[in-house]
Parts: C-alpha cells; sequence; structure tokens
C-alpha cells in the first residue's frame, strides 16, 4: 500500500493568521477530502503531519486539537476517506524541538512507527519548512498554491519541486497521469 503525507493547514484545510483554534474554524478547502478519499481508494493510506504551535502560544489546548481532529476525521468519513494518523508538533517557533517542520523529527517518529523508509514518499505542503522537512528523509516535497503556497511559491522553493493549484490537483496528477 502507497503512502502520502499531507500538511493540515493550507493544504486540506485553509489556513488563518490567527491560526486554528476550535472545530467552528476548521473549514476544509474545497475539493480537498474528496481528494483524501480518492487516495484512499486508489490504495494509499494518508497521514497527516502538522505544526500546531497554537498550543505553545497557549491559544488552544490539546483537547481543543482534538476536537478540531474529530470534525475533520467526521467530515472526511462522510466524504468516503479515513487519515492513518495525524502527527503534530504542539511546540513553538523558538522551542528549539526536532518535531517542528523544517526538523524532521516528525517525519522520522512516522518512519519508525510504520517500520518503513519514506525515500520517494510523497509529501504535501504549503511552506518552506514543510518542502524542507520532507526533503530531510529523502520524501518527494509537492507544493499547493492553496494557504501559503502562492506566497512560498513567490519566494523561492528547491529545484525539482512539483507545483498544483490544489490538492485536488495533486491527487488527480497521482492518479491520473497523462502519457
Amino acid at each position: 500500500m502507497a503512502l502520502i503525507i499531507l500538511d493540515r493547514d493550507g493544504v486540506i484545510n485553509h489556513d488563518s493568521d490567527d491560526f486554528i483554534k476550535s472545530p467552528a474554524e476548521w473549514e476544509p478547502i474545497e475539493g480537498s477530502l474528496e481528494a483524501i478519499a480518492r487516495l484512499n481508494h486508489a490504495g494509499y493510506r494518508v497521514v497527516v503531519i502538522t505544526n500546531q504551535s497554537g498550543i505553545a502560544r497557549g491559544l488552544l489546548d490539546v483537547n481543543m486539537l482534538s476536537r478540531i481532529h474529530s470534525k475533520m476525521r467526521r467530515m472526511l468519513a462522510q466524504a468516503g476517506g479515513k487519515l492513518e494518523a495525524i502527527l503534530y508538533c504542539p511546540h513553538g517557533p523558538d522551542d528549539e524541538c526536532d518535531c517542528r517542520k523544517p526538523q524532521d523529527g516528525a517525519f522520522a517518529e512516522l518512519a519508525h512507527r510504520l517500520r518503513i523508509n519514506l525515500d520517494n514518499v510523497l509529501a504535501v505542503g504549503d511552506s518552506l519548512r514543510d518542502l524542507q522537512a520532507a526533503q530531510a528523509v529523502g520524501a518527494r516535497p509537492i507544493l499547493v498554491k492553496t494557504g501559503k503556497g502562492e506566497q512560498t511559491l513567490a519566494n523561492g522553493i528547491p529545484d525539482g519541486v512539483a507545483v498544483y493549484d490544489d490538492l485536488s490537483a495533486v491527487v488527480t496528477a497521482i492518479l491520473e497521469p497523462t502519457m
């Protein structure tokens, strides 16, 4: 079974500079839940790896994050999809942890848990730090223009990173490659 890693904010749901602090604020990007369901139906295991510094900043607690993720999983199930796992970093940018992207600790944890190598595993994100974390473990980063993606693209991305409009376009490219 194939694996794909997704960032959350800006890839699956609309991002906010004020952080997503409650289930009410979590709203999926059009087509993203259906895209994940399409991946599942094609045999992909889908994992989310996300920085959630709002916890360190005191904007939400782990219980509230769990409620947000419950809403995401429930809405995804209604679209016919599911997530294998959600790994999150609760630390702030100055905490010097190894799980906060662009560090690769969360990716390494996933590889350890699944007992796999992440070489060439697709990893979709909307920020440079998503791309850097994926590259650090040998995964194949993909940038989406949703969320902070347009700004990330304008600031420059590493050579060889594929760019798509949104998660739905990524999934179409994966499942329906042109010849």
